[in-house]
């Protein structure tokens, strides 16, 4: 018997909250609400879920401080987290992924689309094993089959949306892909952007690559171009 996957919802908006949960049930998914950030980390302490949605905007602890509580705790910074964000909250959504969020919603959202994401995260970590096809670049491999990024053996959190970007560019290395080009791409991986900002994601793969080498080159006024070996 396959057990449901557990996910933890922190919110405090009971209408989002109440959308969450019926599509949590319809995808057969069990979902635990809590509804401020110092409740809902003990909760994850406590349960331990498969998944954390994480909304930004808490009484008590705002989401960020959540999140930085969980990527920085030995026994919990393996649990993927969403971000649930407004529009407008583009540095903390970068923030966010910097603290290791696996990825982010902006509101108002598709609840099918955030449980796509869902099940596209938690899929991550559960890929055949199989010789991996691997993207080099500089220090780091990019390995196609498990979603996942390395520099020197270690891993360097990446959201899926990042993975998708960072995956056409390298494939296409040298010339020059559109904002919509990069977007349908994404889309193509089940890996829906919701604002469909291009910019946000661009730069938040610049900080994780470091400043070593500006690997990613902005052609004006079109789009985006992974640049040669130095």
């Amino acid at each position: 018997m396959t057990h449901k996957k557990r996910i933890l919802l922190i919110e405090d908006e009971e209408d989002i909250a109440a959308l969450i949960k019926l599509q949590a049930e319809i995808s057969g998914y069990k979902l635990h609400v809590e509804v401020d950030g110092i409740n809902g980390f003990r909760a994850v302490e406590r349960e331990k879920p498969d998944l954390v949605i994480l909304d930004i905007m808490l009484p008590g602890e705002n989401g960020l401080d959540v999140c930085r509580k969980i990527k920085n705790h030995n026994e919990l910074k393996n649990i993927p987290v969403i971000l649930l964000t407004a529009k407008s909250e583009e540095l903390d959504i970068m923030l966010g992924l910097e603290l290791g969020a696996d990825d982010y919603v902006a509101k108002p959202f598709s609840p099918k689309v955030l449980f796509s994401r869902i099940k596209a995260v938690l899929r991550r970590g559960k890929e055949p094993e199989k010789a991996p096809r691997v993207l080099h670049f500089g220090d780091f491999a990019l390995d196609i089959d498990r979603y996942m990024l390395k520099r020197n053996d270690k891993v360097t959190p990446i959201t899926l949306s990042e993975f998708g970007i960072l995956k056409r560019l390298l494939h296409n290395r040298g010339k020059v892909m559109t904002r919509n080009q990069l977007l349908d791409d994404i889309q193509n991986d089940d890996a829906f952007i919701v604002d469909r900002n291009i910019d946000v994601h661009i730069a938040s793969l610049r900080k994780k690559l470091g400043p070593d080498f500006d690997w990613i080159e902005t052609v004006r006024g079109v789009g985006y171009r992974f640049k040669e070996e130095p």
